[in-house]
Parts: structure tokens; sequence; C-alpha cells
């Protein structure tokens, strides 16, 4: 598995993948807790998320923030 791009970590990422991997990884109950936002909270889907992630740049932001910092706290397991 390649470490991510140091300059870019979202390189080659689609939002839905983004999406769809902390949703798996945190469960939309804890994904709306985390990032307080409607479509997390209210009826939760990937459709309704990417619909309003790509009309919302503040909520891209903080999705492909926790994205990252949950990235990076897989990598440093695996660097021990």
């Amino acid at each position: 598995m390649n470490k991510p791009q140091t300059n870019n970590p979202l390189h080659g990422l689609t939002l839905e993948t983004i999406v769809n991997n902390l949703a798996t990884h945190y469960g939309w109950e804890e994904l709306g807790k985390k990032i307080d936002i409607r479509c997390f909270n209210s009826d939760p889907s990937v459709k309704s998320s990417l619909k309003f992630l790509r009309k919302t740049p503040w909520a891209r932001k903080k999705v492909e923030d926790l994205y990252i910092a949950t990235q990076d706290s897989v990598w440093k397991k695996y660097d021990k």
C-alpha cells in the first residue's frame, strides 16, 4: 500500500470515496456527532451527503479534514 502524497493527501480520492470510508469507519451516528450537519444526522445517505457537500465548501472542508485526521491516525498505528 502506498502512502498518500505528502503535499496532497486527498490526491486521487473522490468525495464519494471519502464519505463512504468515513461512514464505514465511524458509522452515520458518530459521523453526525463529529460533524454536525443535517445530511449526516437526518436520514443520512451517501447520495444526500454528496449533494450537500458539493454545494457547501465549508462542510466539504470539514469532511476532508476529518478524513485526513482519520488517515493520519491509521498510518501512525502502522508506522510503529
